[in-house]
């Protein structure tokens, strides 16, 4: 498979050929983009596998694939370069807090209110900063963060994370939405029991959400319709607007959209899942992502 590109400064020679090797999957094409001989790369490629004692590339006929040693050399470069582009990005700022680049991943929850509302707040006192933001799996955001490819994840986790630093954790409600008129509307609170008479509208299979609420119920007993399942959180509130269903969502404060009702959802099996903002192991984030983790910290500890 070939490897995204990396752009690389103050990368040692071997680890820069390494590296775009891994990206092209062809010794010619790298040595190409390096303007050298093919000869050239492979010998420092031969000369780096000696070094480290195992391959890292597995030869093909057409072509080459990263080793599991090799996939762990390409992810401690990209934080050599991430860290390298940080200092770099620093020096030559005049201001490192005003200045710069930070790209979040997070899941799709997140986005819709926590994250923008974040990143608005500090570019208010930062205008300066530039923010890029990738919604993905709960997974891949912190996969994102390990790769370098992210400087925060905000996520759901089920357990104790150690490849990546936890900012900021807490325990965020889930609760059942429905249309006003629906007849839990007026309840307080909701268990499993009261929304599973009801079609039910819930993220897909392998969300963390999605993975508490089956155990849930297999712990109950019930069997409950689903009569939609998506990704997306818009479809998921709009089928309980337009319909007699139950919606099921985190509760993030600012998220609660208008027309819709929200009852808190009491089960125990809920209580395993944390709202949590990671960041790279062994690199200090950088002022203007420390003034990020911080707003929206202030942004999880009023939801929670």
């Amino acid at each position: 498979m070939k490897e995204g590109a990396i752009s690389l400064h103050l990368m040692p020679s071997a680890l820069t050929y390494f590296c775009e090797v891994a990206r092209t999957g062809s010794v010619t094409e790298a040595a190409a983009a390096q303007h050298l001989a093919p000869s050239a790369v492979s010998r420092q490629i031969a000369k780096l596998e000696r070094d480290v004692g195992v391959p890292l590339f597995a030869r093909h006929a057409r072509g080459m694939t990263l080793t599991e040693a090799g996939h762990r050399l390409l992810a401690h470069a990209r934080r050599h370069e991430v860290e390298s582009s940080t200092l770099l990005a620093e020096i030559r700022s005049v201001d490192a807090t005003e200045h710069g680049t930070v790209t979040v991943a997070c899941t799709e929850g997140f986005s819709q209110s926590v994250v923008p509302r974040a990143m608005a707040s500090v570019h208010r006192t930062h205008p300066s900063v530039t923010f890029t933001l990738d919604v993905v799996g709960r997974e891949e955001a912190s996969r994102r963060v390990v790769d370098a490819r992210a400087d925060v994840a905000v996520t759901f986790s089920l357990g104790r994370r150690t490849d990546v630093t936890v900012e900021h954790s807490i325990t965020v409600p889930i609760c059942a939405v429905v249309a006003p008129g629906h007849p839990l509307a007026e309840r307080d609170s909701v268990d499993l029991t009261d929304i599973c008479a009801y079609p039910l509208a819930l993220s897909t299979t392998g969300s963390s959400q999605r993975e508490l609420f089956d155990a849930g119920v297999r712990l109950e007993g019930l069997s409950p319709h689903v009569g939609l399942q998506c990704e997306r959180l818009a479809p998921i509130l709009e089928f309980a607007r337009s319909s007699d269903g139950v919606a099921l969502v985190s509760d993030l404060g600012g998220d609660r959209k208008s027309g819709l009702t929200y009852i808190p959802l009491v089960h125990p099996v809920f209580a395993q899942r944390r709202a949590e903002i990671h960041t790279m192991q062994g690199r200090p984030p950088s002022p203007r992502t420390v003034a990020l983790i911080d707003a929206l910290t202030e942004i999880l500890e009023a939801a929670g």
